[in-house]
């Protein structure tokens, strides 16, 4: 367990990691549509959790391409690897365990990577950009480096259930007890400037749906999870009780069934390249 692993609200048990699979079923179409990815692509996915968005990933950039996954659990590891056994891609990825600010790369492979990309990783650690340092490191020059994470501000729920834009609230703030940053994802460009790259795009990846949206039920149990994931830390803070955080996550789920329910949020993302001469 390295010293970063102390920060993450989440913890790595079945039930997370199936959260994740929901997670990728809602995201990853949207995600590869942004990345535009070419037939023989480097790419190194750092804190690549299960392994999901990395294989899509790899399918995209073909048997030319390569895609080296980087993940610090060993839990999320043995899942990575068990479903692509189970789904007849185990050469599919370079699966490999270490610390985001430590990959474990060659000498050779630093500075060679056509995209560096990391999603839902920076909002977990206490030096986020520490770790952009890093990922513009492992790009060649031309190369380009994408940041995907969260602004836990941007919630909107319509109509709003009882009590959870509150809870919501409670649960992300247990981020600052922590030495992250629930709004990183507001500061992503700023995170690549500083890195030494020069930011070239910005724009949101929508990561909700409506009643009637074949994709809303996982929505809202993707939600749910989130929060519930995080029950032991958010009772902690003494802020809510847990007959209260149970009875709103009752009615946030009673909420899904509605005809006219929406989310509203959009994952913060952001592209930038490693310039041909280094600043």
């Amino acid at each position: 367990m390295s010293h970063q692993e102390s920060h993450y609200v989440h913890g790595t048990h079945p039930a997370e990691q199936a959260r994740l699979g929901i997670l990728n079923e809602i995201l990853n179409q949207r995600e590869l549509l942004e990345l535009n990815l070419r037939p023989g692509d480097r790419v190194l996915e750092m804190g690549a959790g299960t392994g999901i968005c990395a294989r899509a990933m790899a399918r995209a950039v073909g048997p030319d391409g390569r895609v080296v996954a980087v993940e610090r659990s060993e839990e999320q590891l043995m899942t990575a690897l068990r479903q692509s056994v189970e789904l007849g891609e185990l050469g599919l990825l370079d699966l490999r365990e270490g610390d985001a600010l430590k990959p474990p790369l060659e000498p050779e492979e630093w500075g060679s990577f056509d995209l560096a990309h990391c999603r839902f990783l920076l909002e977990h650690l206490p030096d986020p950009a520490a770790v952009v340092r890093t990922l513009v490191r492992t790009v060649r020059p031309g190369g380009r480096i994408v940041l995907a994470d969260d602004d836990h501000e941007l919630l909107r729920l319509w109509p709003e259930p009882e009590g959870f834009q509150d809870l919501w609230r409670i649960y992300w703030r247990t981020y600052e007890a922590r030495g992250n940053d629930p709004l990183v994802g507001r500061k992503l460009v700023q995170l690549l400037h500083g890195a030494g790259a020069q930011p070239t795009r910005n724009t949101y990846v929508f990561f909700g749906a409506c009643a009637g949206h074949e994709l809303f039920p996982a929505v809202v149990e993707n939600m749910a999870r989130v929060v519930e994931s995080a029950r032991e830390v958010v009772l902690a803070g003494g802020q809510i009780d847990r007959a209260s955080f149970d009875r709103v996550l009752v009615n946030f789920r009673q909420w899904g069934t509605r005809d006219d329910a929406a989310r509203w949020y959009g994952v913060s993302w952001a592209e930038g390249v490693r310039p041909l001469t280094d600043r």
